[in-house]
């Protein structure tokens, strides 16, 4: 079966052929630093770290930009607010960032260009837009002209006269028409600026990933990624500007997340319904929220919720128990064995089979468990832990594929071997029939968030 993949342009799925064979070029618009990231942002970064990782699974190499947009009247503003230089309050966001994507182990991004340090590319293509017709100046400002675009409102599938000014398009008598937008906007006092052509003065929005996608991925890409909400005008601008510049196809596919809700509304700062990442991992562990959104379709809305999060923590926890080690089996043969291994290769397949069908994770997140449970009765059965341990390792290596940790990120070696000398001290306490300090022991442990299963084959532990 050939990877397939939804498309927004076409508003269908298609195979998945790249322009380059073999290479995938992909560019993911990042965040608007000026303020603290919230679990939304942190969902469309885990949706596109995890086709990544499935597209290398699949043996592509892939070239992943993420951009942060690091000049903007949203950072302007709250620069002001705070009486600091936007750039300083730009990269301390950036920082921060950066430092949350580590914690939910999401990949580095092979290049993160920033708008602030692509400023010649930016007049370039603007300068190269008005030689082609596509863009006027007014004052200062220079604005693309929609009305040449034949095909403006293709991604969104809107008519261009049934159009209203939407978002960060402000109505402005000096445009020709109300939806021309800003490729440059002149400078105001105390603003950042760089000279131009056109005057002193700063990039607008859109045209700062139009440059920055061609400037560090080509002409063409393969797959452009962002939540559905950039759709329009944000992606439906990039390829007005784009195109108009090349002649050429833009993007070939067209990739977008749905978005995080909170109580049936979208998170948002506007919204004031924010929980932010930082506020996310002080309670759970990164793997908690990517485990969320691969229970769910990538372009359907995900619901943040208590009940949600405790059951990401559940299934989470099941995956990495089907990981202990296995003791005391003797089985070698006989039909536990052959389920088993036929179990293993119909999971590896169904796994490859749903993710190739538009990243089905919640699909082949169904086929995990499915092996997690063929492990369990395995281990019940007696079967040798030399049996156990190849269907252990694709269970783990197919987990690592989703990014998921098959170790819990809490503890550490120390607190572990304590734990350790802890059960031994328990299981001598057993043997000299000590039971009130050995419930002491297993008590003390639950409390700080240690359970202990007993059963014949010894005493195994796991975090609560």
């Amino acid at each position: 079966m050939a990877l397939r993949i939804f498309n927004t342009l076409t508003r269908r799925k298609e195979d998945f052929e790249t322009v380059e064979p073999g290479k995938v070029r992909m560019y993911v618009c990042g965040p608007t630093v000026y303020d603290k990231a919230h679990v939304g942002h942190a969902m469309s970064a885990l949706v596109f770290d995890i086709i990544r990782r499935y597209l290398e699974y699949r043996g592509y190499a892939v070239r992943h930009a993420m951009n942060y947009t690091d000049v903007d009247d949203k950072i302007i503003n709250r620069a002001n607010q705070l009486g600091m230089a936007p750039i300083v309050l730009a990269e301390q966001y950036i920082r921060e960032y950066a430092r949350q994507l580590t914690a939910l182990n999401v990949m580095p991004a092979t290049v993160n260009p920033r708008a602030t340090s692509e400023i010649p590319n930016i007049i370039k293509m603007i300068t190269d837009l008005g030689e082609n017709g596509y863009a006027y100046e007014v004052d200062g400002d220079v604005y693309f002209r929609v009305t040449k675009d034949d095909d403006y409102g293709k991604l969104s599938g809107r008519r261009l006269e049934d159009m209203q000014a939407g978002a960060r398009i402000g109505v402005d008598e000096r445009k020709e028409h109300p939806m021309d937008f800003a490729l440059w906007k002149s400078s105001k006092p105390g603003e950042p600026s760089w000279d131009s052509p056109w005057g002193a003065g700063r990039p607008g929005w859109h045209i700062e990933c139009s440059a920055m996608s061609m400037h560090h991925l080509g002409e063409q890409i393969d797959i452009h990624g962002g939540g559905n909400d950039l759709v329009f005008p944000h992606h439906e601008n990039e390829i007005a500007q784009t195109e108009s510049v090349t002649g050429k196809a833009f993007a070939r596919y067209w990739v977008h997340n749905g978005m995080m809700q909170l109580a049936g509304e979208k998170m948002s700062k506007s919204l004031g319904n924010l929980v932010t990442i930082d506020d996310f991992l002080a309670e759970h562990e990164g793997d908690v929220l990517r485990m969320m959104v691969l229970n769910s379709s990538y372009r359907n809305p995900l619901t943040f919720g208590d009940d949600v999060i405790a059951q990401a923590e559940r299934a989470l926890e099941r995956l990495r128990l089907a990981l202990r080690p296995v003791s005391g089996g003797t089985l070698t043969s006989g039909e536990a064995v052959e389920s088993l291994n036929k179990q293993v290769e119909a999971s590896r397949q169904g796994y490859v089979d749903c993710m190739d069908d538009d990243f089905n994770s919640a699909g082949a997140l169904g086929y995990l468990f499915e092996l997690l449970r063929a492990i369990n009765q395995a281990r019940d059965a007696g079967i040798a832990p030399e049996l156990i341990a190849p269907a252990q390792g694709v269970l783990r290596e197919l987990m690592q594929v989703f990014g998921l940790r098959p170790e819990r990120e809490s503890g550490g070696s120390q607190a572990d071997a304590f734990i350790d000398l802890l059960i031994e001290i328990r299981r001598e306490l057993r043997s000299q029939k000590l039971w009130a300090l050995s419930d002491l022991v297993r008590n003390r442990l639950a409390e700080l968030g240690v359970l202990l299963e007993d059963s014949k084959e010894g005493t195994t532990w796991r975090w609560k």
